[in-house]
């Protein structure tokens, strides 16, 4: 299946495509990665929870370690309390494998490991450890065989997937290249003070490709001339200097942003929302709580199946297709529910639970399905592997404070009807009104415009204007007349009656005037209030 990474380096993102549809994100948070090593210092140790807070260099928030994950000074006591082994203001070597969510700080452990694109050195571990997906029983013995021999004396060696099938010197050299990164680790450690940061994978391009780069993948899409330089540099590193068939290095030149052209940024705001929509009709809803993620399936209009069992089957298996690519893309981890549509059968339960459990074999964080409980519910958990697309790209309602609801609670609907009224403009915020420009007459028009400037036409203007002056005062009708609320109609009439403005007056003070020749009449027009 064709299969495509896009790097956005300028923004510190990528996503990986297949099929045009977007699987998996990498975002560079860059404050207490997963990976990141520190030289930290003990602030408190708790026995009662076998803990202990770490200061890593946040000024708000210290890290978390457990006595189980405490690595080498473990090993020098097989029992005893946390506090035999840790004491305030000890320096300790320790590394994030959780990263910081809401108010709790980053999870640390002693157990260094260094990952490189074929193995993961670990050195305070033991052993040899291959990874579970190379099935080949002849390359597995191959590759522990190696793995025995050139692993360093006292250290611990994890093979990777991506090394099934590479030659023997592409691993060593690997391996050496994880060697010196550790040293340089342990140089870092003795001169300098703590706590403060000795290593972090701070080349985005080779995180991405060491993560997310297999052999399926045919393209390979950046956003800078000099990053495709170094995606073409590692992966000729990685392949023994030979250049990896099959794949293209594309240097992405639209005007269009990348993650515009490539619509990631409107994945990932369809990725934020509740629904998702499936292909035959149906959707899933997805809620993140506090204790775990709910996972609710409906058919939705999907109605073209002949019965409703196969309606129910259709519509549950392309949920747990789509479920387990919703995993992935938002990264959501702990424990999940998944809430299916009621099957009558066990055998169709079965077939669901197959077909979800392949989809979920494409995951890297190994999700692990307990069991499908009485109420029909699937239940599974999901290992967390750094923030999730809510913690990324989300905050909580400056409003609701991310209830995802406003309270209206007795008593208090007047006052919050009177905090969303707009206010009132000052007068010195009121926007000038731009009066229209004045209007040139025609030459035809000359004849009337001597008329109204006639001396004796002045003066029965004159008379009219004091007696509807007189009728205005002693008409009832018009002192009564309602006033329109909202708008007032303003109406001033030159001396010479030769034009007329109307200006229709808004709340907020400002004025639109327009402009209204009247043709010619024998008298004058008389002054109307609209």
């Amino acid at each position: 299946m064709p299969k495509q990474i896009i790097i956005a380096e300028q923004h510190q993102l990528a996503a990986v495509f297949w099929e045009d549809q977007i699987q998996e994100l990498v975002v560079a948070t860059g404050n207490h990665q997963v990976g990141d090593i520190y030289l930290g210092v003990v602030e408190n140790v708790l026995p009662g929870i076998d803990a202990a807070f770490v200061n890593i260099g946040d000024p708000d928030r210290n890290g978390f370690i457990h006595v189980t994950d405490l690595g080498p000074l473990r090993l020098k006591r097989r029992s005893g309390a946390i506090t035999e082994l840790l004491t305030p203001q000890q320096k300790v070597l320790v590394q994030v494998m959780k990263e910081p969510t809401g108010n709790k700080g980053p999870r640390l452990t002693g157990n260094i490991s260094l990952p490189g694109r074929y193995l993961v050195l670990m050195p305070y571990g033991r052993g040899v450890n291959l990874s579970r997906r190379i099935k080949s029983e002849s390359e597995r013995n191959r590759l522990r065989a190696l793995a025995i021999l050139i692993k360093p004396s006292g250290m611990g060696v994890l093979v990777r997937t991506e090394a099934e099938g590479r030659a023997e010197e592409a691993i060593m050299e690997d391996l050496e290249n994880l060697q010196k990164q550790w040293e340089a680790v342990q140089l870092e450690a003795t001169s300098t003070r703590a706590p403060a940061l000795l290593n972090r994978d701070d080349d985005f391009i080779q995180r991405v490709l060491r993560d997310m780069y297999t052999a399926d993948v045919n393209r390979i899409v950046v956003d800078s001339s000099t990053a495709v330089k170094r995606v073409k540099q590692h992966l000729l590193s990685w392949s023994g200097g030979q250049a990896p068939e099959g794949v293209l290095i594309d240097h992405h030149r639209d005007r269009m942003p990348i993650l515009a052209y490539f619509r990631v940024n409107a994945a990932i705001r369809e990725a934020l929302k509740p629904r998702v929509d499936l292909p035959s009709g149906g959707y899933i809803i997805i809620e993140p709580t506090e204790a775990l993620t709910v996972i609710d399936v409906n058919s939705g209009s999907f109605t073209r199946s002949a019965t409703a069992r196969e309606t129910v089957l259709w519509t549950n298996c392309e949920a747990a297709t789509e479920i387990a690519r919703q995993l992935r893309l938002r990264n959501l981890a702990g424990v999940i529910v998944v809430d299916f549509i009621d099957m009558d059968t066990r055998r169709d339960q079965l077939q669901v639970l197959e077909h979800f459990n392949q989809a979920l074999k494409e995951d890297k964080a190994r999700p692990q399905i307990a069991q499908l409980s009485e109420l029909g519910l699937v239940e599974l958990t999901r290992k967390r592997q750094g923030q999730n697309i809510y913690e990324l790209f989300g905050k909580a309602c400056a409003t609701c404070g991310g209830l995802g609801h406003l309270v209206h609670l007795p008593g208090e609907v007047e006052a919050e009807a009177l905090e969303t009224l707009a206010p009132i403009p000052s007068p010195t915020e009121r926007s000038i009104p731009e009066f229209p420009e004045p209007v040139e007459l025609s030459p035809e028009n000359d004849q009337e415009l001597d008329l109204l400037n006639h001396p004796s036409y002045q003066e029965r203007g004159a008379v009219n204007n004091r007696r509807r002056r007189r009728r205005r005062i002693d008409d009832p009708v018009i002192r009564e007349e309602p006033i329109t609320r909202g708008v007032n109609r303003v109406i001033s009439v030159s001396s010479n009656f030769d034009a007329i403005t109307e200006a229709e007056v808004s709340t907020s003070g400002v004025e639109k005037p327009q402009l209204v020749k009247f043709a010619q009449e024998k008298e004058p027009p008389e002054l109307v209030r609209v």
